[in-house]
């Protein structure tokens, strides 16, 4: 499987090209150049042909963008998503954030069904609008959309992660991003119910705060950590 995965800067997107790199063939972008031993290009996703150009073969996109950069989650989002439509890429990962929900209340039982609660913070805001970016190409039926919520990534202990009860490691983010390049996820719906696949990612860490079950059902998602 060829694999785009964006925002190559970052440091999911990098371990996650890194990782994927060893069962599938992986291309890296960013809008500027990075040192890295896997194939790159760079792209600022406008809406020209270099966008087409970029996605051409492509069978699958991991997609997220910088924390609070709105126009990548939006505009960037919307040209990569068109782009890839018009070249026939059939399956479209979005990275977003488990910030969507974290204002509930820790003792209910959020699912993917409940609305989100985004504050204005452009750092909480920029997923949101992503979200309804990718659920309107959802809407059309013309490439396999799912949307991950991931909670705050950390790569240690559970004592040193940030993200307390929201915590993601970062191997159980890969293998969630692996499992949904494949999984049969069209009959599955998001937020009330709204076409585009939607599924709450993080590791069962003391206190997490959101089922994963439907990530286990649908996608076979079973993380590794245990804290």
């Amino acid at each position: 499987m060829r694999i785009l995965v964006t925002n190559a800067r970052s440091r999911l997107p990098s371990y996650l090209g890194e990782a994927l790199s060893k069962r599938h063939r992986v291309v890296l972008t960013d809008v500027e150049a990075i040192p890295t031993p896997l194939p790159f290009e760079r792209s600022d996703l406008d809406h020209h042909a270099g966008t087409n150009d970029l996605v051409r073969g492509v069978d699958a996109i991991v997609h997220s963008g910088p924390i609070g950069q709105i126009d990548v989650h939006t505009r960037c989002t919307y040209n990569l998503l068109q782009a890839a439509v018009e070249e026939g890429v059939p399956r479209f990962i979005y990275l977003s954030s488990l910030s969507q929900v974290s204002r509930y209340d820790p003792e209910l039982a959020v699912t993917e069904q409940w609305r989100p609660t985004p504050s204005t913070d452009p750092a909480d805001l920029c997923f949101h609008l992503g979200e309804f970016v990718c659920r309107e190409f959802a809407r059309e039926g013309r490439i396999t959309v799912a949307s991950l919520r991931l909670g705050p990534i950390f790569d240690g202990s559970v004592d040193c992660a940030t993200g307390g009860d929201l915590a993601l490691h970062i191997d159980d983010a890969v293998h969630a991003v692996d499992c949904a390049l494949t999984a049969e996820v069209t009959g599955f719906t998001g937020t009330q119910g709204r076409p585009g696949a939607l599924f709450h990612i993080q590791s069962p860490v003391k206190g997490a705060r959101f089922l994963t079950t439907a990530a286990e059902n649908i996608l076979g998602y079973s993380p590794k950590y245990q804290g």
